[in-house]
């Protein structure tokens, strides 16, 4: 069955085709979505949001569209929210300390997932729509038109992306390469 098989069903109530969709796209949504986010647990909270988002806003979908670029537009955008408000969160908590207020904040915990590999390290120093291309086009193998389609810019943009991430890991891989010796 096709996506749009999937979607068709789903438009008709028929649950099944829903779980048929979020079954093909979980591995992959995850992974997008923690490459975006780094961290495994609010990258589980942003697939499951975003699958409902798409359930519920299926009749808004064009079906001449690609359904996986779709979501994954959904999705990246999603993220990309998350990370706003996460840097707004922390813009506030930094306010309040330099004025010497007491606040006490919960850390995130850490993401076992991530520890001990090299990787998580580099993306770390990626922007998050870097993040997002580099993950694309070397792990979905998605071209320049389909970046730029899931992260709402032009093509052009899309390839300035790749290109500022491609450029920030050579230069972290060389900077460590310099720490080890």
């Amino acid at each position: 069955m096709t996506d749009n098989d999937l979607v068709r069903g789903c438009l008709k109530g028929n649950m099944e085709s829903y779980r048929m969709l979020m079954d093909r796209y979980r591995g992959q949504a995850l992974a997008l979505a923690l490459n975006i986010l780094a961290n495994y647990q609010d990258a589980e909270d942003a697939c499951q949001e975003v699958f409902l988002k798409a359930f519920q806003n299926l009749d808004g979908f064009d079906l001449g569209r690609s359904f996986k670029n779709w979501f994954y537009a959904l999705l990246s955008h999603h993220c990309l929210d998350q990370i706003r408000k996460r840097k707004r969160f922390n813009l506030f908590i930094g306010r309040l300390q330099s004025q010497e207020r007491v606040v006490s904040a919960v850390p995130a915990a850490p993401n076992p997932g991530l520890q001990g590999s090299l990787e998580p390290r580099l993306l770390s120093r990626l922007r998050p729509k870097e993040r997002t291309a580099i993950y694309l086009w070397s792990q979905e193998g998605y071209s320049g038109a389909e970046i730029a389609a899931v992260l709402g810019c032009s093509e052009k943009t899309a390839h300035v992306h790749l290109f500022r991430a491609r450029a920030r890991l050579k230069a972290a891989l060389k900077e460590e390469r310099n720490e080890s010796q």
